[in-house]
């Protein structure tokens, strides 16, 4: 009895250990596929190992094998917050996690291509092989767009942003946005899944029904889900070639030459006011430099000027007697303060020196720039050293030289904010940020992923002009065709700038400039046609 019982526990131990390694090996996958290792490959099998951990699980088991390798995989994306705090990574981390977890729970209730479990009636025969092709993606998709704006959202690390050097793949972006190449990576894993489990039926898949009872046969027409899923991918392949291969980006348009100025200050510099004039020293040596290539528009990155310029109107005049002698229009970042209110503000002053336009940021970082719930969270308020970012309230559209609109630090990974700016006349965007926060990390060029969607959704143009990098221009094509770098190559913490002509070409918007987030829509009525569907179906039996 006693050998029967150690017997049991080594199995289940065994058991629970393949789940847990399976798990974590679709975690690192899932991590090499995003920036800085850029193994973007690795996306369209990493769910695969979580596939088979999930087979002939409970709802609870599958709930937290898919959490945990939800934990594993943020932790390894958002590892870069641990240089401002490392309980709020991992809360973050935690909370993110969920999201896979109920990605798990929903794949177990479906038994989407889960051997181990019986399959619901309404999941076999062709139908069935395509709906199982199509939810889990929509699930994901829903999941994502949910994350995205859920507790005023964070949508970073889509699945999507994965294959932002690659290029074909993402132009469909102009469609469906970040979204579809979402949906279409967790398709493929889907299908590849299904095909591994497979390989020796042809046409049927086995499966042991969940009683335990004998051994049954499912017949599933995966001939149908497959010639989706290869049909889906040479339709995507196809278009992004087509695109990539268009000239109307590149050509006919107005030309605008524009410096991108990259001053590499150290944070613990950035406040510092014994450093004031070596940072002001430092742009400006670094703009005289950029402004021997006769730029129509030299860029400084979010928060450039290092004081609150109400605060300190000294360093504004010495900045607008510099800009005078230059005579070249200069778009910068500053804190400003109006009414008692501190706002992340983007400024651009004419070759005169006059204030021509003020932009304030929009979407703020919680517990970054504000604290949310400050009256119920008082011992929170040494979170924000300088006490509350005010919001902005409008979005502003920089008229000098050429239209263009303005994204302020992380405001570049929402969708909905580039797609305003455009839809109100943008035909460029600028996106100045600050991520010396996170040291040399991958931080910055998973910051950057973001932004070649935002260029790819709208069809247009953008600047980056990064403190400490990545600072680069990136086409209407998603392709990054310039950076600021050291002889080296290095790209973040360094200083220097980059000088780069853009053609601005004046198209009709995109699809999904002119109707926005469509996909996640469908994707929401493939998933409650597929449980109404399910629901109906058993009532029937």
């Amino acid at each position: 009895m006693l050998r029967k019982i150690r017997a049991h526990i080594a199995y289940r131990i065994s058991h629970i250990a393949k789940g847990l390694s399976l798990c974590l090996l679709s975690a690192l996958l899932l991590i090499f596929s995003f920036p800085n290792s850029n193994l973007w490959l690795f996306a369209w099998f990493g769910f695969v190992p979580l596939f088979f951990a999930l087979r002939d699980k409970s709802k609870i088991q599958a709930f937290l094998l898919a959490y945990f390798t939800g934990v594993i995989f943020w932790l390894g994306i958002i590892y870069w917050l641990i240089h401002v705090t490392f309980i709020g990574m991992v809360i973050l981390a935690l909370y993110l996690a969920l999201y896979f977890g109920v990605f798990g729970l929903i794949a177990h209730c479906y038994a989407l291509y889960l051997p181990g479990r019986q399959a619901p009636q309404n999941m076999t025969g062709e139908a069935g092989a395509i709906r199982y092709t199509l939810i889990l993606p929509s699930v994901w998709v829903i999941l994502e767009y949910i994350r995205s704006h859920l507790f005023t959202g964070f949508p970073w690390a889509l699945l999507g942003y994965s294959q932002y050097l690659n290029l074909p793949v993402i132009q469909i972006a102009d469609i469906t946005g970040a979204w579809g190449v979402s949906f279409l990576i967790m398709m493929g894993n889907v299908t590849l899944y299904g095909l591994i489990i497979n390989f020796r039926l042809p046409f049927t898949v086995y499966r042991l029904p969940f009683s335990r009872g004998e051994d049954k046969r499912y017949t599933v027409h995966k001939t149908r889900s497959l010639a989706i899923s290869l049909f889906a991918l040479t339709f995507v392949l196809a278009y992004g070639y087509y695109r990539l291969h268009a000239t109307r980006y590149t050509v006919n348009g107005t030309r605008i030459k524009i410096s991108i100025i990259q001053g590499n200050i150290l944070q613990e510099l950035k406040w510092d006011m014994r450093a004031r004039d070596l940072i002001m020293q430092k742009y400006f040596e670094l703009t005289s430099k950029a402004a021997k290539d006769n730029p129509d528009l030299i860029i400084w990155p979010e928060a450039a000027l290092p004081v609150v310029l109400e605060d300190e109107p000294a360093y504004y005049l010495r900045l607008c007697d510099y800009i005078k002698t230059l005579n070249k229009p200069l778009l910068f970042g500053s804190v400003t303060l109006r009414q008692d209110l501190y706002y992340n503000s983007a400024l651009l002053l004419s070759g005169e020196a006059k204030l021509l336009n003020q932009y304030d940021k929009l979407h703020l970082v919680p517990f970054g720039e504000y604290v949310p719930f400050r009256d119920i969270l008082k011992f929170l308020d040494t979170i924000a050293p300088i006490g509350d970012i005010a919001k902005g309230k409008d979005y502003t559209i920089f008229g000098f030289p050429v239209n263009f609109g303005v994204l302020i630090c992380f405001e570049d990974v929402f969708p909905g904010l580039a797609r305003n700016f455009v839809t109100r006349g943008a035909k460029f965007l600028v996106n100045i940020t600050n991520d010396a926060w996170f040291g040399k990390t991958s931080e910055a060029y998973q910051h950057l992923s973001a932004s070649v969607f935002r260029a790819v959704e709208n069809r247009i143009y953008l600047v980056r002009c990064a403190n400490t990098g990545v600072s680069a221009f990136i086409s209407p094509l998603g392709k990054i065709t310039a950076w600021v770098n050291d002889s080296k190559g290095n790209n973040i913490f360094v200083s220097g700038y980059r000088t780069e002509t853009m053609s601005i070409s004046y198209d009709k918007p995109s699809f999904y400039n002119r109707y926005g987030d469509i996909f996640p829509a469908c994707c929401l009525f493939v998933v409650l046609y597929a449980t109404i569907s399910k629901v109906y179906k058993k009532k029937e039996v």
